[in-house]
């Protein structure tokens, strides 16, 4: 037997492993404090899962639609008029199996063997493994602190060219949690419309923001591929729930593409998340978000002490993104000492791509201020 070539450019998930070996000093009786995976900590929300055992009682586990629940379908178009003031048909909207298969079936549909498909660099890492996935050659727009970590339409002209077929983009991004500005967006619409390439965002971190809306790009352009999940915000992260909003005219092969990939999304999962647009489930995320609020501005105070550099506030997601060449030069070495002899579990900047990767690591926010800080105080023992 013979591996396929195509794995040869599908690097290792770091923050998985890290999660893997946290686990395992858990077992072994350590104390970890985890900060390395973009998860929640929070369950998901009560209306929630009563809504998914009533489904479970009632027998809603046969298939649906490919495409989803037009239930769901309509509620997702009734979101996206109440919280964007932005008008989306349902049958635009395919419901999948997490927003990873939302971007397969973005990419399945856009790329091509030898097409290129332009990204920011960090960025998350399944992104440049989807487009090699598909034949595709993901090109990296190395970004930072003084673009926001977000690609400039000068930066995205200049690496153009005649193989490209989309342009990705990520609002509030991971690993940085910054957003992409409004002029940006237009300057990087027109752009692609003028090349006659596509535009895929991921918009899976909206919702959580901090004193600031995120604004969905369907706003500015109602012919991009935007990609959502019930994940992050929602805080259904097992559920395996997300949503691809196609431009008109590509409901079809999408959903063709989606029979052949995925069949359908998980029915129970589907009826769940009709509560999650109830007054009752959004009132206990916008507590939750406070909460992340919190404990981003706590670590924004607090990891400067360290050494560390945060040369920018993130306005959403959960994660910072922070500078540590001043205590190591390997992230990935200071990861590996940080869990090993602190028990804190962070993830290493080469996760996310090349450009600077050495010098950053990403902290998730996903526990307790009360964990925050003795996590800190136990980072503090690494300097030197």
């Amino acid at each position: 037997m013979k591996l396929a070539s195509r794995l040869d450019h599908i690097a290792p998930f770091q923050v998985m492993a890290i999660l893997a070996k946290a686990r395992a000093l858990e077992a072994a009786g350590r104390d970890i404090i985890h900060l390395e995976v973009g998860e929640p900590d929070f369950a998901t929300p009560a209306p929630i899962v009563a809504a998914g055992q009533r489904a479970l009682a009632e027998g809603h586990t046969f298939y649906t639609a490919a495409e989803g629940l037009i239930e769901l379908r309509m509620a997702l178009a009734q979101w996206y008029r109440q919280r964007y003031d932005v008008a989306v048909s349902p049958e635009r909207i395919i419901v999948t199996t997490g927003a990873s298969s939302a971007l397969q079936l973005a990419l399945g549909l856009l790329v091509e063997p030898g097409s290129e498909v332009l990204l920011a660099d960090p960025t998350y890492p399944c992104n440049r493994h989807f487009v090699s996935l598909f034949g595709g050659t993901p090109v990296a727009l190395p970004v930072g602190p003084d673009t926001r970590h977000q690609p400039s339409a000068a930066q995205v002209a200049s690496a153009w060219s005649e193989r490209t077929a989309a342009l990705m983009l990520a609002s509030p991004g991971n690993p940085t949690g910054t957003l992409l500005p409004s002029d940006t967006l237009a300057e990087l619409v027109t752009l692609c419309r003028e090349k006659g390439g596509a535009l895929i965002v991921d918009e899976i971190y909206h919702g959580l923001t901090y004193g600031v809306d995120a604004e969905t790009a369907l706003r500015q352009a109602d012919d991009a591929f935007v990609i959502n999940s019930f994940s992050k915000y929602f805080q259904m992260t097992g559920w395996r729930l997300g949503w691809l909003v196609v431009p008109e005219g590509w409901q079809e092969p999408a959903i063709r593409l989606a029979q052949n990939l995925f069949l359908c999304p998980p029915a129970p999962a589907q009826q769940a998340a009709l509560a999650a647009f109830e007054p009752a489930t959004l009132a206990i995320l916008e507590e939750r978000r406070a909460e992340f609020a919190r404990r981003r501005d706590f670590l924004l105070s607090a990891l400067p002490a360290l050494g560390w550099k945060l040369p920018l506030v993130p306005e959403g997601a959960f994660y910072l993104y922070a500078d540590v060449s001043a205590v190591t030069d390997d992230s990935f070495a200071y990861c590996q000492r940080a869990l090993d002899e602190v028990g804190v579990a962070i993830t290493p900047g080469v996760d996310f791509g090349e450009y600077g990767a050495k010098r950053h690591v990403r902290v998730a926010y996903t526990t307790g201020v009360a964990r925050l800080a003795e996590a800190v105080e136990r980072l503090a023992t690494l300097r030197g």
